[in-house]
């Protein structure tokens, strides 16, 4: 399939090319939800995630285990960032369409 079926232009007439998410850093997500709540395509799904004993930022976690977001319908993402905007830790890797 050509890149080129990927690029388009805004409303205002400003290029623009989807970036699809190929991942999201279980080791820094916190499992807030706001990608999953945010997602139209229903791309994201939350997982367990074993809590690394190590890891102060847990010390006063009670579970060995914590919810975290993970990509379940990469196929389904549509390219609009929408889950990397809303992020507060950054979690989320995108690839442009050009470079699939």
């Amino acid at each position: 399939m050509s890149a080129e079926k990927y690029k388009a232009i805004t409303r205002g007439g400003t290029p623009w090319e989807p970036e699809f998410v190929t991942e999201v850093d279980q080791s820094t997500c916190i499992g807030c939800g706001r990608c999953y709540k945010v997602c139209p395509r229903d791309v994201f799904n939350l997982v367990e995630r074993e809590i690394d004993e190590d890891d102060d930022m847990y010390d006063d976690y009670e579970d060995d285990v914590m919810m975290v977001m993970d990509v379940e319908n990469a196929d389904d993402c549509i390219g609009c960032s929408a889950c990397a905007r809303v992020c507060p830790k950054d979690c989320h890797t995108h690839v442009a369409a050009s470079a699939l």
